[in-house]
């Protein structure tokens, strides 16, 4: 058994083709540095850039990440500038502070421990309320 389908196209008024990049590209380290150069300018965003050299952001996070290592040279490039790392010497830990749960109901105060079942602490909070 055999089934024939017909397709028809009543009008076709309008096209639009998109085009993107297609295809493996080749970039120079120079450009590359250059082109990561110009994410370091306050107010510039990665998306901004990679909008205006034809690529995808998250490949030219990956190449920041290259630069911030040493692994991509980065030229001198006028108002880009890193963050300056500052390392502070380690904070003594909080303090221990013993955590309780409190239950006031009228003129009552229960005081429980912070580990107390969400569930018990319903109910003890249940029976004051009916003790009144």
């Amino acid at each position: 058994m055999s089934v024939h389908r017909e397709h028809h196209l009543e009008s076709v008024s309008r096209m639009e083709v998109l085009a993107g990049p297609s295809g493996k590209r080749r970039w120079s380290e120079a450009l590359k540095g250059r082109i990561v150069a110009e994410t370091f300018v306050p107010g510039v965003t990665v998306t901004e850039v990679a909008r205006r050299h034809d690529m995808r952001p998250n490949h030219l996070s990956s190449w920041r990440g290259l630069a911030r290592t040493g692994k991509l040279v980065v030229p001198d490039f006028a108002g880009a500038s890193f963050a300056e790392i500052v390392i502070a010497e380690a904070l003594p830990p909080p303090p221990v502070t013993q955590h309780r749960i409190e239950l006031v109901v009228g003129s009552m105060t229960v005081r429980l421990d912070a580990a107390t079942d969400a569930r018990r602490v319903a109910e003890l909070a249940a029976a004051l309320q009916a003790a009144l």
